[in-house]
């Protein structure tokens, strides 16, 4: 396939701000779309919506929205981002505010002050609040533990459940670190340990990989999985090469729905009933993996690149649907297929949000973050060239590396 049928993108590849956009939007309009039918099956939602979710949908109880269990007292639906959004464009603001490589401590000296101190408008609410009143007890752990607890922050999120709540907004830190996985992989590592621990760190740091190689001139849905393989450890690494040897097998999201999900159960430790999971559910292990990151690369992989199949693949496969709908519109928005203005539209009327300001806003931070990356880099080169005569400091970088977070 060409990279105009899968990638969405009309030739010459979009540049930096382009992928940007496509990007976050894209992972907001996924989180919009998955809000809905989160939780539940593939049947269930085929019989809720007569078939198989192709847009925006209504809340699943209606009008009893308000009061309807589990769901209430929260608005998702008809266009709402939920809180993997709140907290991505929260992590756009501290990278907003530092200009640099972000670790655990730029959370807790900012990121944990945001959600305290700063009253938003969260579309679930439906109301101005503060972005804490929305978020789940796993997000909470932030505040509690550094904010109260005065835990060192690159301790913080061992003793959390182990999930996809570090995972789901760690966009941002691949984008910035966009055409550099590795890079992008040790800085998530750093962010999230004060969020998770186990394989839910893990699974930010290859996520925020993923979405650097996304962001690579040339990528295809392929070479972000080299990536992703290269650096991801343990039972993630395990589980997206088997969810992704399974993908391959496909080549419409309809018919994946049921292998993924046969795929990624043996490392799965939530079970077969999301709203009833198993007594080893969201504990630390080196054998297991979130769900939804392997599930959206594995969506990536068999809808070609295009941001819609991804995304409404990822949608109606269920369970924390919003979830895996963000990564994989992240993803795709990523490698050059923007998600469908008009659900982008909708998305950004119904949550009341901006959802190009974002984007504007970390290509500005990423352009001034590469150029310090340059003069450190070339310090760097300098001084082991003066240590070292013989050393050919005019040599090619090489590529992946690690930037300097000093």
């Amino acid at each position: 396939m060409t990279p105009e049928t899968t990638r969405g993108w009309a030739s010459p590849e979009p540049g930096l701000d382009a992928r940007f956009a496509a990007a976050l939007a894209g992972a907001a309009v996924g989180d919009a779309l998955g809000g809905p039918v989160e939780g539940w099956s593939p049947e269930q939602i085929a019989a809720r919506h007569g078939g198989r979710v192709h847009g925006i949908v209504g809340p699943w109880h209606g009008d009893d929205w308000r009061t309807a269990r589990p769901i209430a007292p929260y608005h998702k639906g008809d266009g709402h981002v939920t809180d993997d959004t709140l907290m991505t464009h929260a992590l756009v603001r501290v990278y907003a505010r530092v200009r640099d490589h972000l670790d655990a401590y730029a959370v807790a000296d900012h990121l944990v002050p945001d959600l305290m101190t700063e009253p938003r408008w969260i579309p679930e609410l439906e109301a101005e609040a503060l972005p804490l009143q929305r978020i789940f007890l796993a997000e909470k752990w932030l505040v509690a533990r550094l904010a109260y607890g005065h835990v060192d922050p690159r301790e913080a999120g061992s003793g959390n459940i182990v999930n996809c709540g570090a995972a789901m907004y760690m966009a941002p830190v691949g984008l910035v670190n966009a055409g550099n996985p590795a890079g992008a992989y040790a800085e998530a590592l750093d962010v999230s340990g004060a969020h998770q621990s186990s394989y839910g760190r893990e699974a930010a740091g290859v996520f925020a990989a993923a979405v650097a190689a996304a962001a690579t001139p040339g990528a295809t849905p392929e070479s972000v999985v080299a990536a992703c393989l290269a650096l991801a450890k343990d039972g993630t690494r395990t589980a997206v090469e088997r969810v992704c040897e399974t993908a391959v097998r496909y080549d419409d999201v309809e018919s994946a729905l049921v292998p993924l999900r046969e795929a990624v159960a043996p490392y799965d430790t939530v079970g077969p009933d999301y709203r009833a999971p198993s007594l080893g559910a969201r504990r630390p292990s080196r054998l297991h993996s979130i769900e939804e990151l392997p599930v959206a690369l594995g969506m990536l992989l068999v809808a070609g690149g295009d941001y819609r199949q991804a995304v409404l693949g990822s949608v109606n496969y269920g369970r924390d649907c919003d979830s895996i709908a963000t990564m994989a519109g992240a993803l795709a928005g990523a490698l050059g297929s923007p998600p469908p203005e008009e659900w982008t539209t909708a998305v950004a009327e119904a949550s009341r949000l901006d959802l190009e300001a974002p984007a504007r806003t970390l290509a500005a931070v990423a352009r001034e973050v590469f150029a310090r990356d340059t003069a450190r880099r070339r310090t760097h080169e300098d001084a082991f060239a003066r240590l070292d005569p013989r050393a050919d400091a005019t040599a090619p970088a090489a590529t992946g590396g690690v930037p300097c977070c000093g």
